[in-house]
């Protein structure tokens, strides 16, 4: 297990009382005649996404380790969602998801 999947899973338990959370799955697959297919969502889509429970508001997360970089895509999703009035940031942490949500 990579070091921020293990911060994804202690998120997504940690806020689990306060948020409806979903781990999204990405990749790309090759096809047996040798063509990749990229599954999932678009880039720069969060990693966590669901809504919080006292008010209905949408939350992505994207979750990076501690030197983890945010990506261009990333970066513009986010602060797309934000201005949608949806709470959006980067978590290096339990701690920084906990804030995300009770702060918005």
């Amino acid at each position: 297990m990579t070091e921020e999947h293990k911060i994804m899973l202690e998120i997504m338990v940690a806020i689990s009382q306060d948020c409806i959370i979903f781990r999204h799955n990405v990749g790309k697959v090759r096809t047996p005649d040798g063509r990749y297919f990229s599954t999932g969502i678009p880039a720069g889509y969060s990693d966590l996404q669901g809504h919080r429970k006292c008010d209905g508001r949408a939350v992505y997360i994207e979750v990076k380790t501690r030197y983890g970089r945010v990506s261009p895509e990333q970066k513009i999703f986010i602060d797309a969602m934000q201005k949608t009035g949806a709470i959006a940031g980067v978590c290096r942490s339990v701690d920084d998801a906990i804030n995300l949500i009770q702060s918005k």
